[in-house]
């Protein structure tokens, strides 16, 4: 799980382009939208490609997104039962 966490830190940190950080100044359990990382809309519809193209996975259901991109470590626990 942890060598899932790294790597799902890295990729957030390629795909959103946040030149300015590093993998730790990503805190694993905390918020990535709002008062974590501050992501918005846009940053959700990069993160959706993410999972579809890098772990093949699909959310069908958009409500359920709050719930599994809330940190890196829903994040994880998602695609670990999903893949």
């Amino acid at each position: 799980m942890e060598d899932l966490i790294k790597k799902l830190k890295e990729e957030i940190l390629e795909v959103l382009n946040l030149e300015d950080m590093d993998i730790e100044d990503i805190e694993t359990e905390a918020p990535l939208f709002n008062e974590g990382l501050g992501l918005d809309s846009i940053d959700a519809l990069e993160l959706i490609v993410l999972m579809e193209k890098e772990y093949g996975i699909k959310i069908d259901d958009p409500k359920k997104g709050k719930d599994i991109f809330y940190s890196v470590k829903t994040m994880a626990d998602f695609i670990t039962k999903n893949q």
